[in-house]
């Protein structure tokens, strides 16, 4: 990944995110209760989103690297679906 002004602190925050999701997702596994890995999975879904984000804008950053981009948002997209039918199906009472 080429390493510019514009593109440092786009780096620094995707891995911050990618990394979030999978620190998030083994917290959830580990949740105390189904409200605990609702919200966890909720966190989940979050960081993905924010994974989707800086991604695309890493692709306008530097348009030669868009085809390898383009796979790694494929793939947060994907568990970004993932983390939402996860979420929607866990029904927590009050």
């Amino acid at each position: 990944m080429p390493r510019t002004v514009v593109t440092t602190p786009l780096i620094y925050q995707l891995v911050k995110c990618g990394t979030s999701v999978g620190a998030n997702y083994a917290e959830a596994d580990n949740a105390e209760s189904d409200r605990d890995f609702r919200h966890k999975i909720g966190i989940c879904k979050k960081e993905a989103k924010e994974t989707l984000f800086f991604l695309r804008m890493m692709k306008t950053a530097t348009p030669e690297m868009i085809e390898k981009l383009q796979e790694l948002h494929q793939e947060a997209n994907e568990l970004n679906l993932i983390f939402n039918s996860i979420y929607n199906k866990i029904h927590v009472t009050k």
